[in-house]
């Protein structure tokens, strides 16, 4: 939030909230303010939870997968309400709101983009059909992407929901090595016990020539737009600068 006031043109937002740490009507309303806040520059990434350790650590009850999916399935429908009607209503087994206000409803029209992260086929993807701006996939896998993006592009067909509206997205964990570096020592840090294999199955570990290749294999995929994290042992300015200087440019 406070970085919405000191900044002008990047857009902003968290990927993802959890459902479950937030009544969604609160949640609505503060994500309203935020995107007032920067000038109409919020991205709204929400699931439905998975770490329970987190969970437990606050305090926060931690429902089975099915029903953590049933809640945010709720959620949603209350948000939306919450960004386009005058007064939302809604009674569902899990949350009810009766005639809520909110005030400004967010600067972006007809409301702010709603990210779902996920990739489950029986449920995440549906609900991003059905309620989502944007999908997330995770993994350096492509055909995992081209088959996730599939079955987004089902879910729409069973809708009506014209599946180009969506922005399909993906959650990209990077290690960039600078020519001639050791994957084994660059990632050492990073992987613990695990070997380089098991490490490069949620990671992509590269050159920034092999990195621009892997980045359009994804966008041949169907990707088209990347959230980045970068898995060196430490992110310093320098491997920021060099992915800017020799990856950005040959994916334009």
């Amino acid at each position: 939030a406070a970085l919405a006031r000191d900044t002008t043109t990047v857009r902003i937002g968290q990927m993802v909230t959890c459902n479950n740490y937030r009544n969604p009507a609160l949640l609505a309303k503060m994500a309203s303010t935020v995107d007032v806040l920067s000038n109409g520059r919020l991205d709204f990434g929400i699931g439905a939870g998975w770490y329970e350790e987190e969970f437990n650590a606050y305090g926060y009850p931690f429902p089975d997968g099915p029903e953590r999916l049933r809640m945010l399935d709720e959620a949603l429908q209350i948000i939306l309400a919450m960004w386009t009607e005058p007064y939302a209503t809604f009674e569902g087994k899990y949350y009810q709101v009766r005639g809520a206000i909110n005030e400004p409803k967010g600067a972006q029209k007809p409301h702010i983009p709603i990210w779902i992260g996920g990739g489950g086929e029986k449920v995440t993807l549906k609900l991003v059909a059905k309620y989502g701006d944007a999908c997330n996939i995770s993994g350096p896998d492509p055909e995992l992407h081209r088959h996730k993006f599939q079955v987004l592009k089902g879910h729409c067909e069973t809708i009506g929901r014209d599946y180009n509206d969506i922005l399909k997205t993906s959650h990209s964990f990077v290690t960039l090595l600078e020519p001639g570096q050791d994957p084994e020592q660059a990632t050492a840090k990073r992987r613990g016990k695990r070997s380089l294999e098991e490490y490069r199955q949620g990671t992509f570990v590269g050159t920034p020539s092999e990195v621009v290749d892997h980045y359009h294999d994804l966008i041949d995929a169907g990707v088209e737009y990347f959230v980045i994290y970068f898995r060196n042992d430490l992110t310093r300015p320098d491997t920021i600068r060099l992915f800017a200087q020799e990856v950005m440019p040959n994916l334009k």
